[in-house]
């Protein structure tokens, strides 16, 4: 989880690779005028996301089910919005703290991507650091962010 920008698609996705797993990011959740909200630049609010949430919280409850191992790349910036998601004592939350300087300097150079640098404001306004996660520096590589996962995760996740 983290702010956009913060790597969570490139440290998941690779994570994912290197553990086996299956990775998927919560972005391909969002419903079209979650996403046009975005693209235009305006913040989305909690019932915006209420149901992004449910329906992300659906997918793990089924991956759970079929004893899935998924990576799941999720902004995830309030307490609240986590603990919707936290569905058992088998997902555990990894939190990559990026600064405001570091997150402006990467959506320069993003592209392609509905949500850009219009929204990172709001994203750090709305963010509620985690307690209860792996905390992660984000300014470093994406190799190393996974090393530092793998034995903080056991080795094998």
């Amino acid at each position: 989880m983290g702010v956009l920008g913060a790597g969570k698609t490139t440290v998941g996705s690779l994570l994912a690779r290197e553990l086996g797993f299956e990775f998927h990011d919560a972005d391909s959740f969002h419903s079209a005028a979650n996403i046009e909200k975005m693209r235009r630049g305006i913040p989305l609010t909690d019932s915006d996301r209420g149901p992004w949430l449910d329906s992300l919280r659906q997918a793990m409850q089924q991956w759970s089910a079929q004893g899935k191992n998924i990576v799941l790349a999720c902004s995830a910036l309030k307490k609240a919005y986590r603990q919707r998601l936290l569905i058992n004592s088998g997902v555990k939350l990894v939190y990559i703290k990026a600064d405001y300087e570091l997150i402006q300097a990467r959506l320069q150079n993003r592209h392609g991507h509905f949500a850009g640098q219009q929204l990172v404001a709001s994203q750090f306004t709305d963010l509620e650091e985690p307690q209860d996660a792996i905390v992660v520096d984000g300014s470093r590589s994406p190799a190393e962010i996974v090393q530092q996962l793998r034995a903080a995760l056991g080795g094998a996740g």
